[in-house]
């Protein structure tokens, strides 16, 4: 039986409100300000053309020239039209997205495939069942329908590239090791930075995930090296000519949490995940997937319009960055296996945003990762595709086309269709410990579908003897619920904070037993 999902309410609703309520007032003050002084900015228009070269918004310009009484005016309405701005921008970027739904009385009636139900119409009743029959189909469907098919993995190499017994003011240890991912020094690499704790009793649990701007962010360290791999250009300086520079150092420090983790026991290990593939359409050209193809189905004729983001040969069931950033994470965790000071059979993974995506689908074919946790995943990650709330199917495959596979696409404005959604790929986890995190003010992301996947996943837990979330009713912020299956929303907007590292410590402080 199918489970049929009316649309409950949303409490990230409600903040929604307050923040529009709070955005428009401010909206309108600065409109009424620029109304007022508009005449007095063309006599002026020609001053503060010449001034904007300085700053954006000119705001700094006034302190250094003298200008006439109209022209102060005029630069007031100019702060004006530059807060105003601002406060239009971070509706988009930091909340709410334009052109999408956030209204809970508009999202669709949908009808969700029951996990345990096998394609050949059989209940699935147990975790054997489930084991042999049903994770493999729903594995096949995700593979075939969004994530595509990851290649066999050929020999890799490690090579340590650095080390230092006395990191982080002697509590840690540090090491950098390369990967070659087909075992081949003028292959792919991927660059690897472990930070091991110095006083606990080694091997320790780990932590693993993909960071966005290099592992020389993730820490202030000036001994930790700078990426190598192609990354976005930014206009703080941190990135010049899609190359890492010595201004990006610790910038991510805030996402990762190095001496928090260090203190309570365990190693954390990451790469940036552009040393796998580059995240833009063509990335492809120059990562792993250029190099490993999977095998093409039987009778496959490539298709007159090439695919974008893809190979113009590649089946539409092929891997997308997606699936290759989670066969990066299998490589790590391959290096692992054979690190003595870590103990491979405790190790979590987990990512934020497109990378929460990617642990997902990486914890989902590889049963090694002990624990699985998705930050603000969204779409495409832990939130329901069938709600159409936020991000919906078609607008993550317009503005990222090589994300997902090709046959993904096909469900742009049709996600009714989908033989699948989230709360199975949720399921795969079973019986390992999964956590799923919101933030409040990303409703871009959908908290109530993250929450509801998490819930809906409970059956296959149950299925194990294990209890999932523990809760009926999607919990209020910063406060979180959950066993097996872990979930919070917490205040603010699409980050990675120290509360929400606080909540995966104190997981797998549940479920690991620290030797």
């Amino acid at each position: 039986m199918s489970i049929l999902a009316s649309p409950p309410r949303n409490p990230s609703a409600v903040l929604a409100t307050e923040i529009a309520k709070n955005k428009t007032a401010a909206l309108a003050r600065h409109v009424r300000f620029i109304a007022q002084g508009f005449t007095h900015l063309a006599i002026e228009v020609a001053t503060f053309v010449s001034l904007r070269s300085h700053d954006g918004c000119v705001v700094d310009a006034a302190s250094r020239l003298e200008l006439s009484r109209p022209a102060v005016y005029g630069l007031g309405m100019w702060r004006s039209i530059c807060i105003l701005l601002v406060v239009v921008f971070s509706i988009d970027t930091e909340a709410q997205p334009a052109g999408a739904n956030y209204d809970e009385s508009k999202v669709p009636e949908y009808i969700l495939p029951d996990p345990l139900i096998g394609l050949d119409g059989t209940t699935i009743k147990t975790a054997s069942q489930w084991q042999k029959q049903r994770r493999g189909e729903i594995l096949k469907l995700f593979e075939s329908n969004v994530y595509g098919r990851s290649p066999e993995a050929t020999k890799i190499r490690f090579k340590q590239t650095s080390g230092e017994t006395k990191a982080l003011g002697g509590k840690a240890t540090r090491r950098e090791v390369t990967v070659f991912l087909t075992g081949k020094e003028d292959g792919p690499t991927m660059d690897l930075l472990i930070f091991i704790p110095n006083k606990a009793k080694r091997p320790v649990p780990a932590f693993l995930g993909l960071n966005f701007a290099g592992n020389h962010a993730v820490d202030t360290d000036p001994w930790i090296s700078l990426a190598r791999c192609w990354l976005p250009n930014n206009r703080d300086g941190s990135v010049t000519n899609n190359r890492a520079t010595d201004a990006g150092r610790g910038k991510e420090a805030s996402r990762w949490q190095v001496e928090k983790v260090i203190d309570r026991g365990y190693a954390l290990v990451t790469a940036c995940y552009c040393d796998i593939e580059p995240d833009h359409a063509e990335g492809y050209k120059t990562s792993i997937r250029s190099v490993l193809r999977p095998e093409k189905p039987k009778g496959f004729n490539p298709s007159a319009e090439p695919p974008k983001g893809a190979p113009a040969d590649a089946a539409p069931d092929e891997w997308g960055a997606i699936g290759a950033w989670a066969f990066g994470l299998s490589r790590a965790m391959d290096y692992l296996e054979q690190e003595k000071d870590i103990d491979e059979k405790h190790v979590a993974v987990l990512g934020h945003s497109r990378l929460g995506k990617t642990a997902l689908w990486a914890g989902a074919q590889d049963e090694r990762f002990a624990i699985v946790i998705s930050n603000d995943s969204g779409e495409g990650g832990a939130a329901l595709s069938k709600r159409r709330f936020g991000e919906t199917v078609e607008r993550i495959n317009t503005s990222f086309p090589h994300w997902f596979c090709t046959n993904f696409k096909k469900y742009n404005n049709n996600e009714g269709e989908l033989p699948l959604d989230q709360h199975m790929l949720i399921s795969l986890m079973a019986p390992r410990p999964v956590y799923v995190a919101s933030a409040q003010e990303d409703l871009w992301a959908d908290p109530k579908g993250e929450f509801l996947s998490a819930k809906h996943a409970e059956p296959v837990y149950k299925l194990f003897g294990l209890e999932g979330l523990g809760v009926s009713e999607m919990p209020g912020t910063n406060q979180p619920v959950g066993k097996t299956i872990g979930y919070h929303i917490r205040s603010g907007k699409h980050d990675v904070t120290e509360y929400d590292w606080e909540q995966y410590l104190n997981l797998a402080d549940r479920h690991f037993v620290k030797k």
